[in-house]
């Protein structure tokens, strides 16, 4: 797959792009090359002045390369001795906080073989302290990681960042109850499905039509009720009643906002309000 990736994003081939990546022998990138021109024999050229493959004119991918694999290799690490570097020229947004490593290490073991783990946590609300949790799994809110658990102190649960954590403990010597499992989570099991579409208020709907595909009708997007909030702001959706928000970052608006009804982190929408009940309005 390497080879098909290299060719088609970076348009060249050597045998030192196998050799440099992989750590393998000469002989051995020759031979999976050649295994390649097998698979696909139309799809190389051999340019004898640098001693490299390019893409052949009627070059066709033999693997299905996702816009999301492509992008993470392209900006994260290829080709090199230093594999931490981009494949191309590439700017990303530097991230403001990282976890302890000791810390993510610990809670990452609790998640995966489902123990409970005690923690010097430091809450917004009541600051630090220790709480013990069942964690089962890692949130990327796109600005910070969390992960989600039970907490066995608000007997609920809860999402708690990855940095305001001091230290593990993970010496509790206890089974995990039932109603303490991912599956008792009401808002963690909750999927949504959200119905984007172009904000009302954009001054060219058809480039952001382009861009988040909406020629053919407003983009669906499947979240859980956990994590739609975080999904939605980081996106920017306009989630105010009548669409009101106005600014050239509210591209997309939610066409339904009663689909967000009973979600905990949908005040973290843009604009969104929580709605009466609709058996209040009825009593009333």
């Amino acid at each position: 797959m390497f080879i098909d990736f290299h060719v088609y994003f970076m348009g060249e081939l050597g045998r030192q792009h196998l050799t440099t990546r992989f750590g393998m022998a000469p002989a051995g990138a020759t031979r999976d090359i050649s295994l390649y021109k097998k698979l696909a024999p139309t799809n190389l050229e051999f340019d004898t002045t640098t001693k490299l493959y390019h893409p052949s004119a009627h070059f066709s991918p033999v693997f299905t390369h996702s816009p999301a694999h492509a992008l993470l290799m392209l900006s994260r690490g290829g080709a090199g001795a230093d594999k931490d570097k981009p494949m191309v020229s590439c700017e990303t947004p530097q991230a403001l906080n990282y976890p302890n490593v000791e810390v993510l290490a610990a809670i990452t073991r609790a998640v995966n073989r489902r123990k409970p783990i005690r923690v010097e946590y430091c809450s917004v609300s009541s600051g630090i302290g220790v709480r013990e949790i069942v964690p089962f799994a890692l949130v990327d809110t796109g600005l910070r990681w969390h992960f989600r658990g039970f907490d066995r102190r608000s007997k609920s649960f809860r999402d708690f960042v990855l940095s305001r954590v001091s230290s593990v403990d993970s010496s509790i010597d206890e089974s995990t109850a039932d109603h303490e499992r991912p599956d008792h989570d009401l808002q963690w099991t909750r999927i949504i499905e959200l119905e984007l579409i172009a904000h009302p208020s954009h001054p060219r709907p058809e480039a952001i039509a382009l861009e988040y595909g909406l020629s053919n009708g407003p983009l669906i997007v499947k979240s859980r009720a956990a994590t739609v909030g975080y999904l939605l702001r980081r996106w920017n959706v306009d989630c105010s009643p009548g669409h009101s928000l106005v600014g050239p970052e509210f591209a997309l608006c939610l066409a339904d906002t009663l689909s967000l009804y009973g979600a905990e982190t949908a005040v973290l929408a843009p604009g969104y309000e929580i709605p009466e009940s609709p058996f209040k309005r009825i009593v009333e």
